[in-house]
């Protein structure tokens, strides 16, 4: 089995010959997917300067963000572009070519053509939607505007339907989106919020990537089980968790089963990798295979450097899930 089937049979659980495995490829580790992205959209390029210490820049959804040069690559948003729901007679959502979409997710797919195809988007609803208006005041929209989120909404979700048609057009596995929806706790908001304003939408969206043969696999950080079962109703076939810990691993197996879905996960990047410790991280790993082994892709956490992560505890934990798949281990 080359890369792409092999994760195919984790996403399936079709009998996969070892988990799927996606650490830094630059690193000499196996990555068993390619990405592919939309590109930029129409008439757009970036504006970004320096004042002091203080970088600023734009989004493709007009937001302003600022950033200490030295800190976070992100920073936060001053400056909604959404200020007051007048704005959104005049406000313009950014505009992709299909054509060229489809160009960009095949020049990322080409590349290594025997991975499996993951296709980025460049947002997602409640991700998207809540940086438009800045987050306190989004969630105090969703009580307080329905009408008006429910058409900001609309305008966002036709955003990404161009990118998931031109994805599929491309010969993408899978899309992938992010929407971080959790506290340690739980969910931002009621499960009936999220469901009223979110669950058709994503049924409608989910639907138009299976139409095209794809995958769907939802990032999400804090604990959602409360919503778990309707994202999974509604066309999630894999979660892509970077605190698999948060969860009981029983309970999200069965939640798994259920709906013949999979995880993309890292060892837990909360409660074990920033321990630096050896027997914890190898440990987290038999119980990850242990509990999903056969629906499980192993992950490595896009900034280690960031949560502490030195590169010698990747690697325990990279070393560790070669040993589980019966791969030589890395010298």
């Amino acid at each position: 089995m080359n890369s792409r089937e092999i994760v195919m049979a984790n996403l399936e659980r079709s009998n996969a010959i070892r988990p799927g495995i996606t650490f830094n490829e630059k690193a000499g580790m196996i990555n068993d997917m390619v990405g592919g992205g939309p590109g930029e959209p129409q008439n757009y390029q970036q504006k970004k300067w320096t004042e002091g210490e203080v970088e600023y820049y734009d989004d493709i959804w007009g937001n302003l963000w600022s950033r200490m040069k030295d800190g976070c690559e992100v920073g936060e948003i001053i400056k909604s572009a959404i200020k007051d729901w007048s704005d959104l007679d005049t406000w313009q959502a950014p505009v992709f070519d299909l054509e060229q979409c489809e160009a960009n997710y095949r020049k990322g797919f080409d590349t290594q053509p025997d991975k499996f195809r993951l296709a980025g988007l460049s947002g997602w609803v409640f991700a998207s939607s809540r940086y438009l208006r800045k987050m306190e005041i989004y969630l105090m929209d969703l009580a307080l505007h329905q009408e008006d989120v429910r058409r900001l909404h609309d305008i966002v979700a036709g955003v990404f339907k161009i990118q998931i048609e031109a994805a599929g057009r491309a010969g993408a596995d899978a899309i992938i989106f992010a929407e971080d929806m959790g506290t340690q706790n739980g969910l931002l908001m009621s499960p009936a919020m999220w469901y009223e304003n979110f669950g058709e939408l994503y049924k409608e969206l989910f639907g138009l990537a299976h139409d095209f043969g794809m995958k769907v696999i939802m990032h999400s950080c804090g604990k959602n089980d409360e919503i778990l079962e309707p994202l999974l109703q509604a066309g999630v076939n894999c979660f892509q968790f970077d605190q698999p810990d948060i969860y009981d691993y029983k309970w999200l197996k069965g939640m798994l089963d259920k709906y013949n879905a999979a995880l993309w996960s890292p060892i837990d990047v909360q409660k074990v990798l920033p321990t630096g410790s050896k027997k914890l991280i190898c440990a987290a790993a038999d119980r990850m295979f242990e509990a999903f082994g056969g629906s499980l892709i192993f992950k490595q956490y896009m900034d280690n450097a960031g949560i502490g992560v030195k590169d010698e505890w990747n690697r325990w934990g990279y070393d560790r899930i070669l040993e589980l798949s019966n791969l030589p281990v890395s010298t």
